[in-house]
């Protein structure tokens, strides 16, 4: 039997013991929801810089992965910086600990290989931590398109803008933020990307990308794009897919979803052009949503996951292809070309 298939059989009806390392800005709310999550025990905390943000009160903060796993856990969350990712996850698979990580899943493809293979072929439970998909509004989204609401699929648009996470120092704005519209474009289409062209520049005085426009190709013939920065006055994160039958519009920092109906009016054209189908202004209907916290949806499934039911994670087969993604439109900004993704992997 594998291990997500014997999970709830090893705890002998008892809570899965979890652990979670890293008690940064994500990590306190991480702890947060770890320690009200029906079914799981938060045994544990690790952060070799301490609780800057008190987010584990009544705990001891222990200084690393093995001191997690030698307080006997079943399953860790991974709230480190991207560039120790790849160190902490393979001390947890050695240890035979199921693992959620923060997205991305890696600081490169490399990386994030490896981490998927060595779960996979632990038989442990991996998943990333993509919380965008876990939105009231995008989970709403995928079902309707799933449904066949917009009927073909033609354009999915993101714009994710907002001030400076000071939190952030060691990657740029494609690695923290436009991963998120990367996987979760992929996701509500069921399509991975095929190329990307992007383009990018530094105004904030870092090193890394501060700013990134992205257009690409799904596998499936869609076309995307995407507007990411973190140097703008507003906060904005919308997701908007167009079809033939109208348009579907996220607003993610609302939770919202609205739905604009393409009227299809009878027009009068003469011959050449009778084959043009042509959209017109019909309805609009925002839906009435049941509004969980992403994060708590996000955590629910993961233990559903170790208990058996991993119908509804981020594997790290998936957060291995978005990875693959960032760095298409890394190479892209960086070269001036079109980046097929699959070519990433290449010198």
């Amino acid at each position: 039997m594998s291990a997500t298939g014997s999970a709830t059989a090893a705890t002998g009806g008892r809570p899965l013991r979890a652990g979670l390392i890293g008690l940064g800005m994500m990590g306190r709310h991480h702890a947060r929801n770890l320690r009200s999550l029906e079914g799981v025990e938060l045994v544990a905390v690790a952060d070799p810089q301490g609780d800057p943000h008190g987010a584990a009160a009544g705990y001891d903060v222990l200084p690393d992965a093995a001191a997690l796993i030698a307080a006997g856990i079943d399953y860790a969350v991974i709230a480190v910086p991207t560039q120790f990712h790849r160190d902490v996850a393979l001390a947890f698979a050695e240890a035979g600990v199921h693992c959620l990580v923060e997205k991305p899943l890696a600081f490169d493809i490399d990386e994030a290989e490896e981490i998927a293979t060595v779960y996979e072929r632990a038989g442990l439970v991996g998943a990333v931590g993509y919380i965008e998909r876990y939105n009231p509004a995008l989970q709403e989204m995928r079902r309707r398109l799933a449904d066949g609401q917009l009927g073909e699929i033609y354009q999915i648009s993101t714009r994710r803008q907002g001030g400076f996470p000071a939190r952030i120092a060691d990657v740029g704005v494609v690695k923290d933020l436009a991963t998120h519209d990367l996987d979760l474009t992929a996701w509500v289409a069921d399509s991975d990307f095929s190329d990307v062209a992007a383009f990018s520049t530094r105004r904030s005085g870092r090193e890394d990308e501060d700013m990134v426009s992205v257009s690409g190709r799904l596998r499936n013939g869609t076309v995307t794009s995407h507007l990411v920065n973190w140097l703008s006055p507003f906060k904005e994160r919308t997701t908007v897919v167009t079809g033939e039958k109208g348009a579907l519009v996220a607003d993610t920092v609302n939770a919202d979803l609205s739905f604009h109906a393409n009227a299809e009016a009878t027009t009068n054209l003469w011959e050449s052009m009778a084959s043009f189908r042509g959209v017109s202004e019909g309805d609009m209907v925002r839906y009435s949503l049941r509004r969980t916290e992403p994060l708590a949806t996000e955590h629910a499934a993961f233990r559903d996951a170790v208990n058996g039911d991993a119908s509804n994670i981020v594997t790290m087969r998936e957060g291995l292809q978005t990875v693959r993604a960032v760095e298409a439109v890394l190479r892209s900004a960086q070269e001036g070309r079109m980046v097929p993704v699959d070519q990433v992997h290449l010198p």
